[in-house]
């Protein structure tokens, strides 16, 4: 059986860790991309603050949008 540090060490238990800090990083920018349009930034300037691709800045927008 394994223990929990051999289980942190599973390929398995690696990809599960990464996809919930991906939901988590997701559901942070769905919360702070609003607030910072309010704010008058612009996506180009959101995605330098938050320190990611522009372009993922585009999409919570579009998605955004399309939930309205």
């Amino acid at each position: 059986m394994l223990g929990i540090d051999e289980l942190k060490q599973t390929r398995f238990y690696q990809e599960v860790k990464e996809e919930g800090v991906e939901e988590e990083r997701e559901r942070l920018l769905a919360r702070a991309v609003p607030g910072f349009l309010k704010l008058g930034l612009s996506p180009e300037q959101i995605a330098e603050q938050m320190q990611v691709d522009a372009e993922v800045i585009h999409r919570v927008i579009r998605e955004q949008g399309q939930q309205n």
